[in-house]
């Protein structure tokens, strides 16, 4: 889906992608990010969101919590980052850069709520109000009082499958009170997921009816703050963010949002729509094999994230840089019920492939539910791209020893 974007507004990176790879620098099953350009798209989005007033936590789910990846997001100015679950904040806490959330959209499970608070994060999230006791407890212990965001709904709200909790909207009250019983957490916010969804029928993002349920929560709980909250009232709404979206969000009330795949070019808008961010992010892999006159090429990070539902997925197939602008074939993606193993390549009659080619895909990557590496590479645009550092989908260095 992305493909055809990547090709006409970043080919250098995909030529810099192929080089690379039949360099060795880059192993097969990666995903690769160009770090000059996740840091323009940052520096832009920045500019525009305190022009606005908008705090900017950054997700870093979708790229593998890579510490080269994170460093160029902090260079261009994000406020922080937030944190899917503690898997995410261990390597933004450990490379020095600030948890700016974390409990949402995973709760912090009560055995790790030391952990999480240890990190100092801004904002925590909480469904329930025994989820704010556990975070007030951990923080108690440390002496720190910890801001908690409470996610609530109402009837009509939007949730994806599985996503569900909070509190009720009637419930806020008794939540407030509840938290402002405890020693060690302050009432700071509310939030919802998500704010934002594409609509295919118009190609726009739309406001789901979760931002009018946070309207109403604001107003609720302007009645019932206390002494001890002070400041702005922070609402937190992520989805579907980019430096397009983020006008739409602060006139429905948001403070704080979001970016994740805005920040590599691949929301949905970015696919139907010429947007300021450019493409950052492709999925390398190379011919494994060729069985029956079939090439096959590795997976391992073929996990396609089905926000426009199934589609044909074509990939590039190159062995030298200057053939990334060649005609994409067709690829056969693993069912999802199976392990990806491998994909199969249909080239045409016509085509050559060969063991050992690159092979590159443009779709919307979600690399902390694969078993991909990620690799950023830096100097694209300075014409002398090289691998800043290969990591594995947690954050950590891979050392993949001499060539």
């Amino acid at each position: 889906m992305f493909l055809r974007s990547l090709l006409r507004k970043n080919p250098a990176f995909v030529e810099a992608v192929v080089a690379l790879h039949q360099a060795g620098s880059i192993p097969a099953n990666s995903y690769v990010i160009d770090l000059d350009a996740v840091a323009a798209n940052t520096s832009h989005l920045m500019y525009e969101a305190k022009k606005l007033g908008l705090t900017v936590y950054a997700m870093t789910k979708q790229l593998g919590r890579a510490p080269d990846v994170l460093d160029a997001i902090t260079g261009a100015g994000v406020d922080g980052y937030v944190a899917v679950d503690m898997a995410c904040a261990r390597p933004i806490s450990a490379n020095g850069h600030n948890l700016g959330h974390i409990g949402h959209l995973v709760q912090v499970a009560a055995g790790e709520a030391r952990e999480a608070v240890a990190m100092h994060p801004d904002y925590w999230t909480v469904f329930t109000p025994n989820k704010a006791a556990e975070a007030s407890a951990a923080a108690s212990r440390i002496g720190r009082v910890q801001d908690l965001l409470v996610r609530v709904f109402a009837p009509g709200d939007e949730f994806y499958p599985g996503h569900e909790g909070g509190i009720p909207l009637e419930d806020l009250p008794a939540m407030i009170a509840h938290i402002a019983g405890l020693s060690g957490a302050r009432f700071a916010g509310l939030t919802t997921f998500p704010a934002l969804l594409f609509d295919p029928a118009t190609g726009r993002a739309r406001t789901t009816p979760n931002m009018a349920t946070l309207a109403r929560a604001a107003e609720s709980a302007g009645q019932y703050l206390g002494p001890n909250n002070q400041g702005q009232l922070q609402i937190n709404a992520p989805g579907t963010t980019s430096s397009a979206v983020l006008a739409q969000l602060a006139e429905a009330g948001a403070t704080q949002v979001e970016p994740g795949h805005g920040l590599t070019g691949t929301t949905p808008l970015h696919a139907v729509d010429d947007l300021p961010e450019q493409p950052a992010v492709c999925y390398v892999s190379e011919v494994a094999h060729i069985h029956q006159g079939m090439p096959f090429c590795f997976g391992g990070g073929l996990y396609i994230d089905p926000v426009f539902g199934d589609y044909q997925t074509t990939a590039v197939v190159a062995r030298d840089p200057g053939e990334a602008a060649t005609k994409p074939i067709p690829v056969d993606m693993p069912d999802p019920a199976a392990i990806d193993y491998y994909a199969k390549l249909n080239p045409e009659s016509d085509r050559t492939v060969s063991e050992g080619d690159t092979v590159v895909f443009g779709f919307r990557i979600q690399a902390f539910v694969t078993r991909a590496f990620v690799a950023g590479v830096a100097g694209v645009r300075s014409g002398a791209p090289s691998v800043a550092g290969i990591s594995d989908v947690l954050g950590n260095p891979v050392n993949r020893g001499s060539r």
